[in-house]
This record gives C-alpha cells, sequence and structure tokens, in this order.
C-alpha cells in the first residue's frame, strides 16, 4: 500500500470477537439505560403512593385532634368548676366537679379530664376514684398550663408525669365574669393512631418540632430523634418533663433529612444500612411531621427486570440483523446460531415469565391489603353508629310493641276492622323505622338532611304515638288544638318527629306526680313560618336552669336517666333547617316550648283554608 492509497474499511469479520463485544456493550448500555429510566419511574410512583398514604394519615389524625379541640372551652363553661375554684376547700363542690367531669370523660370518649387552679394544683379529676389520681398534683410546668392561661387554648402532647401514659392534651381557662380562675385540661389517647401506623408496611415515625419520634410503626424507635437535639431543647425537656424519663437517643448514627431526598444509606437501631426513601409531611399547627421511611428494593427488582428485558430484546434484534445479514454465506453457521439464540429465548421467557408471576402475585397481596383496610373501615363507621341505633330505635319499637299487644286483644275480640287499622299502624311504624336507620347513616356520613315539605298534623300524630307508654305513665292528658290539615314545614319528618318527641317527653316528665297532668299543644302560621306551641302545666323553668337550657350535658334529671343532650340535639337540627327553638314560663303555671320553622308555601294561607 503506497502513501497515496485510503486506508482499506475497517473488516468487522475477520474479529468476531470485537464484534460481538460491540454489540454486549451496546445491549447493556441500552439495558441500562432502561433501568435507570424504569428505575426513576417506579420511583416516582413510589413517592406518588407514599405522599397518597401520608396524606390519609395526616388528615386522619388531624381530624382526631380537632375533633376535641373545643371540648376543653365547652366543658369549662360549666359553673360547678367555676365554683370549686372560687371554694377549692369545699368538699361538696370537689365531688360536684369530680361527678361532672367524670360524666364528661365517659362522654367524650377520652382518657382522662382534670380541672387545676391557677397556681397549677389539681383539684378535681376524672380518675379521682383511682390510686393514681391526678387529684393534689401541680402541673404548673407543664406548657398546656401556661398557654392556656396566656393564649386560651394550650395543646401538647408527652407522656403523663402520673401515669407514665403518653397522650394529646387540650387545656382551657376556667372564667368567671371574666376573670380566670383555672384551667380545665383534658387527655387525648392516640394508641388508634400508633396501630394504624404499625399496619402501613413500610417504617412510619411521627415526630414533633423537635425531630424526636414519639409514635412509630416500630415501638423501638420510640422517643428517638433525628437530629442532635441543642443544649435549649434539651433544658427545655427537663424541665418540662414532656417525655417524663425516657432517653432520647439518635436515630441514626448522622441527621436524617425531613425533606424529599435521593436515596439515602441509612441503619436504623438493630439493622445493617441500607438504602431508604424518605418522605415527610406537615401535620397540624403544632410542627409535627409524619417521616416514612421507603423501601427502594421493590422498584429496584422491577427496574431490573424492565432492563433486562430491553437488553435482551436489543440482542435479539441484533442476532436477527445478523442472522438475515449472514444467511446467503453461512447457511449452517446460522442454524447453529439461531437454534442458539432459541435456547436464549427460552431461557429469558421463562425468566420474564417468573418475573411477570411475581408481579401478579404482588398486585394480588396489594390488592387483598387494600380490601381488607376498606372491610376494617367499615366495621369501625359499623361500630360508631351501633352506639346510636339502640337510642333512636327505642321510641318507635315501644310504638310497636303497643300497637301488636292492642292488634292481639282486637284480634280475640273479634274486631278485624280494628285490628286491620292497627297493623296499618305498624306497617307505617315499620317504614319509620327505615327512615331512622336511613337518617342515621345520613348523620354517620356526616351529611346534612334535605328539607321538604312535612305536614306538621302528622309529625305531631306520629309523635303522640311514640311518647303514648310515657303518657300512660303519668296518666296525663294531651290536648291538640286542631291543626289545618294542609298546614307544612320545610324540615325532614324523622327529624322533626324526633324533636317533637323530645320535648313532649319533657312536658310529660315536669307533671311527673301530679295529679291531673295536662299538656297542651297548638300550632299556626306566623308570616312564612309556622310555630308549634307545648305547653306542660307543670312547676316551670327556674332561672338557673332557663339559662343552661340548651347546653350539652345540662340536665335536672336523676342520675342515669340522662345526659342532658335531648334538647342541644334538637336546638341543633332545628337551626339546621333555619329554625328557632325558645322555652318561657306561663304566668298561671307551666313552661311553654316554641319551635318555629319556615313554612312550606303560604302559612297564612294554609291557616285560612
Amino acid at each position: 500500500m503506497t502513501p497515496s492509497e485510503p486506508a482499506p474499511p475497517f473488516d468487522f469479520r475477520r474479529h468476531p470477537l470485537l464484534l460481538l463485544g460491540v454489540a454486549v456493550a451496546f445491549c447493556l448500555l441500552l439495558g441500562w439505560l432502561a433501568y435507570r429510566v424504569f428505575f426513576d419511574i417506579y420511583l416516582a410512583n413510589e413517592r406518588h403512593v407514599s405522599a397518597q398514604r401520608l396524606d390519609a394519615f395526616a388528615l386522619s389524625l388531624e381530624a382526631t385532634l380537632a375533633r376535641h379541640e373545643s371540648l376543653p372551652g365547652l366543658l369549662a363553661l360549666d359553673p360547678s368548676l367555676a365554683a370549686v375554684l372560687r371554694e377549692p376547700a369545699n368538699a361538696q363542690r370537689i365531688a360536684a366537679a369530680n361527678a361532672y367531669l367524670e360524666a364528661a370523660q365517659q362522654g367524650a370518649a377520652v382518657a382522662v379530664t382534670f380541672l387545676i387552679d391557677i397556681r397549677g394544683n389539681t383539684l378535681a379529676a376524672s380518675n379521682w376514684r383511682l390510686p393514681r389520681s391526678f387529684v393534689g398534683h401541680n402541673y404548673a410546668f407543664r406548657p398546656y398550663f401556661r398557654d392556656a392561661l396566656k393564649d386560651g387554648l394550650g395543646r401538647f402532647y408527652g407522656v403523663g408525669v402520673t401515669t407514665g401514659e403518653p397522650g394529646y392534651f387540650l387545656a382551657a381557662p376556667v372564667r368567671d365574669q371574666g376573670k380566670v380562675l383555672g384551667v380545665i385540661v383534658l387527655k387525648v389517647g392516640l394508641e388508634a393512631m400508633e396501630q394504624a401506623l404499625a399496619g402501613a408496611g413500610d417504617t412510619l415515625l411521627l415526630t414533633d418540632a423537635d425531630g424526636i419520634v414519639f409514635l412509630s410503626s416500630d415501638r423501638k424507635l420510640r422517643y428517638r430523634t433525628l437530629a442532635p437535639l441543642s443544649a435549649a431543647v434539651t433544658a427545655r425537656l427537663a424541665e418540662t418533663r414532656q417525655y417524663g424519663v425516657q432517653t432520647i437517643t439518635p436515630l441514626a448514627a448522622k441527621a436524617m433529612p425531613t425533606t424529599p431526598s435521593e436515596l439515602l444509606p441509612i441503619a436504623l437501631p438493630g439493622e445493617a444500612p441500607r438504602q431508604r426513601l424518605i418522605h415527610t409531611r406537615p401535620v397540624g399547627s403544632l410542627g409535627w411531621q409524619v417521616v416514612q421511611l421507603g423501601d427502594p428494593s421493590e422498584a429496584r427488582v422491577a427496574a431490573i427486570g424492565a432492563g433486562s428485558a430491553v437488553a435482551f430484546a436489543a440482542a435479539f434484534m441484533l442476532g436477527l440483523a445478523a442472522h438475515f445479514r449472514h444467511r446467503s454465506r453461512r447457511r449452517e453457521e446460522l442454524r447453529r446460531v439461531y437454534a442458539e439464540l432459541e435456547s436464549r429465548i427460552a431461557e429469558r421467557t421463562a425468566d420474564l415469565t417468573e418475573q411477570v408471576a411475581a408481579l401478579e402475585s404482588t398486585k394480588a397481596i396489594l390488592r387483598e391489603t387494600r380490601d381488607a383496610a376498606v372491610q376494617a373501615g367499615k366495621l369501625a363507621t359499623l361500630g360508631q353508629m351501633s352506639a346510636g341505633i339502640s337510642h333512636e330505635l327505642n321510641q318507635p319499637l315501644a310504638a310497636l310493641q303497643t300497637f301488636a299487644d292492642n292488634a292481639s286483644a282486637l284480634l280475640a275480640r273479634g274486631r278485624h276492622e280494628e285490628v286491620a287499622e292497627n297493623l296499618q299502624m305498624i306497617s307505617e311504624l315499620v317504614d319509620r323505622t327505615g327512615r331512622i336507620v336511613r337518617q342515621l347513616k345520613t348523620f354517620a356520613r356526616k351529611e346534612a338532611p334535605t328539607p321538604q315539605p312535612v305536614t306538621v298534623a302528622s309529625a305531631i300524630e306520629h309523635a303522640l304515638m311514640i311518647v303514648e307508654p310515657r303518657r300512660r305513665e303519668t296518666a296525663a292528658r294531651i290536648a291538640v288544638a286542631s291543626v289545618v290539615p294542609h298546614l307544612q314545614v320545610l324540615a325532614e319528618a324523622g327529624r322533626l318527629e324526633q324533636v317533637l318527641v323530645n320535648l313532649l317527653r319533657n312536658g310529660l316528665d315536669a307533671m311527673a306526680g301530679q295529679a291531673e297532668p295536662l299538656l297542651e299543644i297548638d300550632a299556626h302560621g306566623i308570616g312564612n313560618r309556622v310555630a308549634i306551641d307545648i305547653r306542660d302545666h307543670g312547676p316551670g323553668l327556674p332561672d338557673e336552669v332557663r339559662h343552661h337550657l340548651f347546653e350539652p350535658f345540662y340536665t335536672t334529671k336523676p342520675a342515669g336517666e340522662g345526659l342532658g343532650l335531648g334538647l342541644a340535639i334538637s336546638l341543633t337540627i332545628v337551626e339546621s333547617y333555619g329554625g328557632t327553638l325558645s322555652a318561657h314560663n306561663v304566668p298561671d303555671g307551666g313552661a311553654v316550648f316554641v319551635l318555629t320553622l319556615p313554612a312550606a308555601g303560604d302559612a297564612h294561607a294554609a291557616s285560612d283554608a
């Protein structure tokens, strides 16, 4: 070859190993690129799923905390608390406060409620009967006490210094004529939230504003910190005794970031270092965060499978290209190569089939887990509804018993037409019972009832049937003024009857023991509204009772005969329809409850018809 002659082109056919190396390198590069792409996709999907999971947990926790937010302020309105704060040495007032706090704790389903004076000393508590009662202890060092006095509401999570049990504390000041006398505190347990964390699968942590883990899916990770604590924080924890005698130690050898990041090698206590995907989400107003330490191994395995599939597909395509290129020259060699490729394809296909089967199995496990979670939520909802079903169905069931007994007596006497009437009434009450169940379902879903025209005469008639057993017990006479048949209000039949039943029963109870008790009912139109008056001839309403009549948990009945919620619930129902509910005494004796609701149509036209 002379200097002027061009160099011959490089012939790969003379270097088959080099050609094969280039092809393998290309397939590996393509497979690695596919692995990186799929791994990023799977990680993004994992982040999205984790974000949804953290959002659901955070919303559930925030709802749990907010559900009791206003309860301390509501409990602080009870005059028995201010009375014991004014006279802390009065044994009768202390006993009354203890009984009130115990009833409030049971009614609100919280861990404990207690009353603290302005110096931080506990005067009364719902656990006053227990050996480890809060009564007599001083909690002035607790932040919730200081925050309640300063800001009007104290929030704090910590370990109880008396019982050693952790909980979420809510506190509100008790005032009398604008002066703060003390603080009412309730403690809410978060055990259900920790159980929810434990069932999540991945490692989930709930940290406070200082990065201290106080709830965890793995209990051995509690009371550990994401980063070293400063001297000021350590001193504050010692002063407030927020976590009692627990020793706060770092969760890992180095500080963990609380912002989303790439994969980080983390060694948890008792485990070897491995890569984790950190997801965080703020919770509530106290600086809490829920942290998930995700495991990317599943995403990595799936990405490796996808990358391998791409690499093998590329190798297959290159093999086919080589097959067609050398077909004419090396037919015999091609058969050997083709058979080898077929064998390799069969192996890879078997591998891919196994991987697909593994993925399908994983999907099935995820579906079963999701269905189990949904079923658990349904059972929890049914458990919450069951507490109110017996109370709501008690009155119509009593009426059903009355009509059934009457039907049996009439049937024995051969009065078949009246038996048919009783059976019709029973059918209507069964239908109404179904409406009550539907209303309970609507209430459980927190859905507002749909107002619609309701005939006043029919609602009064149904309510009278329900209170008939009570009327017989008191030997009372109920006088119903003539009600226009077409007089209607905008409400919902079942809930309106519930309000009327509460008012009628209260009137009958007020006249219990009288010689000739008389209860009067009147309904008439007033402009675009309809008023229903229910008057009893009892002793009337004392001033101190009338001022607290519609407050929750306020009752004048003996213990065990009511929680004082009937009138409060009735007022809530009436106001939801744009109506009013009030009470006043009558000069010649007795009390009158006046229920007003928007009229369906022209109330005056109905009255004049």
